[in-house]
């Protein structure tokens, strides 16, 4: 057995198998497709190796009729580095899981097609991603498209004679366009800003075409953005959902930036355009809306859309508010207007009068109904959880959820009362063995006598009794909300199998507080978040089963931002820190970052404007500034292919740590961007997480 499975917690007993019934195959060269195993246990707590071996949920679909829901789900093999995603479907009323697929080139973007009878994916089986079909009990797989260099990803006008298809389309001359006799150069030249986004150089871009389709392959593909040096969707995030249909077929929808270079690299201005088929004009319906305005969704009678919106240009974390536009009158109107908080992934009510969403309030995402003619909204879910989607269906609703203590399951949410069942239990073979930690939720109170939500999770078989080493985490974005998220990476439920006590806190930055809250940060790195940090460890610190001489702080990206400044100011709290793809000096992060607008607004402005107050506290709060009082063990994640903070962030605070003499550990991935994604890989974070807290810990 290769070294690195000598450690597993769990025994792998039967292998490959179906949620049907499991048939003997005859040995081959080929591995078999990765796929769910059975698992035994040696302990009852969680592992990376566990961790890795589990389900996840990806996007789902509902059928038509609304009967059967179709549904991504990815399992990772180790051994191999990778992972394989699979088509299953269940019934929407709750029965047995079906498997459809059982592939080694997976299967991706599921859609039912408009009239029932066949569903739609992307698959690399022929070698490039392409757009395939088969029947609804998975038989019949034929390839439909055959487009160069592939698509990444689709979906069908509604009356079935069209698909709309994104795929990469080369817009920027390299070194070989402008001089053929150098093919083998290496070199690239650029002049503007934007040449690299996220963890690629941009080379290309992602349009959208329009093709005939006659059931069996597609025809006479037109590329909407044509000759235009701009992206749909936006990257790099975006999906699908950025691009629809008008209901008549007769349209299509996208989301765009329509800038470059630096203006590009500084604006969140995009907007929401109309591609009429017939005659190939494209209209702004967004036009004068200066932020981000982002997945359209066009009301089942095709009166108005829905999309969410931000409000202001180069800030990427303002308010998403609730859009509706009236097509025909041009009308406008924020149904969020007095409602002080996120809106996200919106679904229409089927008579089109009421539009459901996603928003997160105290930490907590649940699913809200707008109707439109009361200009009301109501929560229809409680519970400690984050509902990730909701799609509506008939008389229920369906939604995927997940929490501190669950990866994402599909559930059923009766609309009328709120009440859920859940539908589908991936992982529950695995979660029948193991013990998990209890998660807390406290209120804290903050230096400026403000109430903080803090998340205090416990080991698994905690014992009042006993003293334990604790763990601050520091959460990143930096507005993105500690909610009931559950990680692959930062996992607080593995955290808490190593023993360990989490104190997650909401510190000021965060959305699901209000406005005030969440917009306090920018321009205040350094500033009252840092207290709110120290406030949450001392008020647990203060417990008795907490070892006050063996605390540690973790975070990512902003949240590495922190760990460096308090290995600065902690006033020797801590005896560990761990940072991860964190900020360590914000004068080079200014300069090498690729989005500009984040740098800009957070940090108010550049390093070289002496007169710009804001700035210039940003910049004196930079970690840099204050390395000549660190004095305790740093551990540095970082990985080459992460342009959003590059990589000698962390080399310049390993290095400093190692020439002050104090002891370091540089964990580098030259293959991985701002999250680590190979198996391998997060496995070998993990286990250098905890053999490093252990080391100054326990």
């Amino acid at each position: 057995m290769n070294r690195i499975f000598a450690s597993l917690a769990f025994l792998v007993v039967v292998g490959f198998q179906s949620c049907t019934n499991t048939t003997e195959k005859p040995e081959t060269n080929t591995p078999a497709p990765i796929g769910p195993k059975d698992i035994i246990l040696t302990s009852d707590l969680m592992t990376p190796e566990v961790l890795w071996s589990m389900g996840r949920i990806g996007e789902t679909a509902l059928s038509p009729d609304k009967k059967t829901i179709l549904f991504g789900l990815t399992y990772y093999d180790l051994e191999q580095n990778k992972g394989n995603s699979e088509f299953y479907t269940i019934p929407a009323e709750g029965g047995a899981m079906v498997r459809l697929t059982s592939t080694t080139s997976g299967e991706y973007n599921p859609r039912w097609r408009p009239d029932g009878k066949k569903i739609g994916f992307m698959s690399a089986e022929s070698g490039s991603m392409q757009l395939w079909e088969m029947n609804q009990d998975g038989t019949g797989r034929i390839k439909i498209s055959e487009v160069e260099g592939g698509i990444n990803g689709f979906c069908y006008a509604p009356d079935q004679s069209k698909i709309a298809y994104i795929a990469d389309v080369k817009t920027n001359q390299t070194v070989a366009d402008i001089y053929p006799d150098l093919p083998k150069s290496s070199g690239r030249v650029m002049n503007d800003l934007m040449y690299r986004h996220w963890d690629h150089w941009v080379d290309s871009y992602s349009h959208v075409f329009v093709a005939d389709y006659n059931g069996e392959t597609l025809l006479n593909a037109k590329d909407v953005l044509a000759n235009e040096p701009y992206e749909t969707p936006l990257a790099p995030f975006g999906g699908m959902e950025q691009i629809t249909w008008t209901p008549d077929s007769k349209g299509v929808v996208y989301t765009c930036r329509k800038k470059t270079g630096k203006e590009y690299s500084f604006s969140t201005n995009s907007d929401i355009y109309l591609y009429e088929i017939a005659t190939g004009k494209t209209k702004n319906l967004t036009e004068g809306m200066m932020g981000y305005d982002v997945a359209p969704v066009i009301s089942p009678d095709g009166r108005f859309m829905a999309w969410e919106s931000m409000e202001r240009d180069g800030f990427e974390a303002d308010k998403v508010r609730l859009y509706v536009l009236e097509l025909k009158s041009r009308m406008r109107t924020n149904y969020t207007l007095k409602f002080d908080q996120d809106a996200h992934g919106l679904a229409w009510s089927d008579d089109s009068k009421s539009v459901y969403f996603i928003s997160n309030w105290h930490a907590l995402d649940q699913i809200y109904k707008l109707e439109m003619a009361s200009n009301s909204i109501r929560k229809i879910t409680e519970g400690v959880h984050d509902y990730t989607s909701v799609i509506p269906a008939g008389d229920r609703l369906i939604g995927t959820k997940m929490s501190m203590s669950m990866p994402t399951e599909i559930f059923s949410i009766n609309e009328s009362d709120g009440s859920q069942t859940q539908l589908t239990f991936v992982n529950k073979p695995i979660f029948d063995q193991l013990a998990l930690g209890k998660v807390e939720e406290r209120w804290v109170e903050t230096t400026d006598h403000k109430q903080m939500l803090t998340w205090v999770i416990y080991p698994p078989h905690f014992d009042p009794s006993k003293k334990y080493p604790t763990l601050l985490y520091c959460q990143g974005g930096p507005q993105s909300t500690v909610s009931q998220f559950w990680s692959y990476r930062w996992n607080f439920q593995m955290m808490a199998a190593n023993g360990y006590i989490i104190v997650a806190p909401n510190r000021r930055g965060l959305p699901g507080f209000g406005k005030e809250w969440n917009e306090q940060i920018s321009g205040d790195y350094g500033g009252q978040n840092m207290k709110d940090y120290l406030s949450a460890i001392d008020a647990v610190a203060k417990e008795p089963y907490v070892n006050a001489d063996k605390l540690g702080a973790v975070g990512a990206s902003y949240g590495g931002f922190s760990v460096y400044w308090l290995a600065g100011n902690h006033n020797k709290r801590f005896k560990a820190f761990i940072a991860h793809d964190g900020m360590f000096n914000l004068e080079s992060q200014y300069l090498e970052t690729e989005e500009m607008w984040f740098v800009d607004w957070d940090l108010g402005g550049n390093f070289w404007d002496k007169g710009n107050k804001i700035a210039q506290n940003s910049y004196a709060n930079s970690p840099h500034k204050f390395i000549e009082k660190w004095d305790t063990p740093i551990m540095v994640v970082h990985s080459e292919l992460d342009y959003r903070i590059v990589a000698s962030q962390g080399m310049q605070a390993f290095n400093a740590a190692v020439i002050k003499g104090i002891p370091a550990e540089y964990l580098y991935f030259p293959d991985e961007n701002h999250w680590v994604l190979k198996p391998q890989n997060g496995v070998l974070w993990q286990r250098r997480f905890y053999n490093w807290l252990d080391k100054w810990l326990k």
